[in-house]
């Protein structure tokens, strides 16, 4: 098969350079250290806490 792009392939090639401009693949990475790893930690932590406070809670003296 030839390395040839059909004209398709030439068009969605061309359409999509804009995802690997160096502005912004590399900058947004760098300028924001740690986002994700904190989203994760803070995920984990409202998810304990939601888990902590619904089997914690005292059983009412209401009989309804």
């Amino acid at each position: 098969m030839s390395g040839k792009l059909n004209n398709t392939g030439e068009f969605f090639r061309r359409r999509d350079e804009w995802r690997k401009h160096p502005m912004l693949t590399n900058n947004i990475r760098n300028a924001t250290p740690g986002l994700g790893i904190a989203l994760a930690v803070f995920g984990v932590y409202l998810f304990v806490d939601g888990m902590y406070s619904r089997f914690s809670q005292k059983p009412s003296k209401s009989s309804h």
